[in-house]
């Protein structure tokens, strides 16, 4: 796990109750894209927490937007978030 995947997740667990958190880093599948830097900069968090109940989808990403603060505009090109309540993801 290289530093910014590190730091994404140490954000999330202290800015959330991660029931489930994986912080993954896609950059080499953009290689040639713009923002692509060598290493890291293309990320996919899959994230379950409490927090999200009653958020619509767009708050819950404003929340993840928010909890990263600067990493947004200075280490992150590109994020995709799939944030979920522990209901959303239990066995029906």
């Amino acid at each position: 796990m290289g530093p910014i995947q590190q730091a994404i997740t140490e954000k999330l667990n202290t800015a959330f109750d991660t029931k489930v958190l994986s912080v993954t880093n896609d950059s080499e599948s953009h290689r040639g894209h713009a923002g692509y830097t060598d290493g890291e900069s293309h990320f996919s968090v899959d994230i379950v927490s409490d927090d999200f109940m009653g958020k619509s989808r767009v708050a819950r990403q404003r929340m993840v937007y928010a909890a990263l603060g600067t990493m947004m505009k200075s280490d992150v090109h590109a994020l995709v978030i799939k944030a979920k309540t522990p209901a959303e993801i239990a066995p029906k």
